[in-house]
């Protein structure tokens, strides 16, 4: 039996919601705002793999789930990039380089559609999907374990120590994003081709 109430489509369009969510726990103060929106991330996130297995084990796969899948996962990270940029986390060229590159790939999705082709995701935009949640995973504990610490106890080095981290992670989300998007393009670019 088919679990309806858990479908594919449901849970792309829960991931959906759950963002809007995110971004007002995210911009809210204090310690149990911050982790509340930690929890719904990481429940949005885990949403985006939960889909995929079900729409494979119950052969539920769809063009809906095919556009809006990838549109769903842009519209968290995006979200959770933009939030990390308000705090002063992420810099703003960062973002401009994930943000641009999403709204390129979107674009060629819609384009190849209204031609009459569906463009599925890529193996490799997984891959930069995992770098980017990784990224803003190590981001939302630092940012949950700092509201926490109501007595600014950490030391100069521990802060320090985690701020290398993140700008670490940073770095390999933004160089999977331009690598999964040039390869895309490449991937796909006859959809640009005259018919």
């Amino acid at each position: 039996m088919r679990p309806l109430f858990l479908s594919p489509n449901t849970l792309t369009i829960s991931r959906i919601v759950l963002t809007f969510f995110f971004i007002l726990a995210m911009c809210a103060e204090g310690f149990i705002f911050k982790l509340l929106g930690a929890i719904i991330f990481f429940l949005a996130s885990f949403t985006d793999y939960y889909d995929g297995y079900i729409a494979k084990k119950h052969k539920m796969v769809s063009d809906f789930g095919k556009l809006m899948d990838p549109i769903a996962d842009k519209f968290l990270m995006l979200s959770a990039f933009l939030v990390f940029v308000k705090m002063g986390i992420v810099p703003v060229i960062a973002f401009l380089i994930i943000f641009g590159r999403e709204v390129f790939i979107t674009f060629m999705r819609l384009y190849a559609k209204h031609k009459g082709h569906i463009l599925a995701a890529e193996k490799f935009g997984k891959y930069k999907t995992v770098s980017q949640v990784f990224c803003s995973g190590a981001i939302l504990i630092y940012v949950v374990l700092r509201s926490a610490d109501s007595t600014n106890s950490w030391s100069d080095l521990t802060i320090s120590r985690w701020q290398e981290f993140i700008d670490f992670t940073i770095m390999v989300a933004v160089l999977m994003t331009l690598a999964s998007g040039l390869s895309y393009y490449a991937n796909n670019k006859q959809v640009f081709r005259p018919q």
